[in-house]
């Protein structure tokens, strides 16, 4: 135990009590997603496959995930890789083509109240457009989407715009 120099127990900073918090979510997200994502290969069965697919040659782009894992038409895909606090699920894809990909789903983003491993997540719904595909330096044999456009179809998360489009660094 920490003790001050008065002898009584001595409080954590918020800071302190910030990072412990945040390692904390990390360690669990990272533990929940490895297994799932470590098991991509082409005999996967259960939840691992029904949420992301292994390249297929007949789809001429991938979408690069946070553990540099190509796939197609995931059912789920993490845009926040450094927490896990932002996440797109239930992706039903319209179009997966070679210059765009379209699906609706469902953003789940932890509004962090009043940390973020206090916070709870909240579902919004979006259209997510991929696209922009340029060749995947680490895997030349493939081009990967390099944009992603999130459209919220009701509210979207504050501060975040109803339109929105990232570049994927993946």
């Amino acid at each position: 135990m920490n003790v001050s120099a008065g002898g009584r127990p001595a409080r954590a900073s918020r800071r302190t009590v910030r990072t412990a918090s945040l390692l904390c979510t990390v360690a669990a997200l990272t533990a929940a997603v490895l297994p799932a994502s470590s098991a991509s290969s082409a005999h996967t069965t259960g939840a691992a496959a029904s949420s992301a697919r292994t390249p297929d040659p007949q789809d001429p782009v991938v979408i690069v995930d946070c553990f540099s894992q190509a796939q197609t038409r995931p059912a789920e895909y993490i845009l926040a890789c450094g927490d896990g606090n932002n996440r797109l699920v239930d992706l039903r894809w319209d179009s997966w083509g070679p210059g765009s990909a379209t699906a609706t789903g469902t953003d789940m983003v932890n509004d962090c109240r009043p940390y973020c491993a206090a916070g709870r997540f909240r579902a919004y719904p979006v259209t997510v457009t991929l696209s922009h595909p340029q060749a995947w330096p680490e895997h030349p044999d493939l081009r990967r989407f390099t944009t992603i456009r999130l459209l919220y179809t009701d509210t979207a998360p504050d501060p975040v715009p109803k339109d929105v489009t990232y570049k994927l660094v993946y």
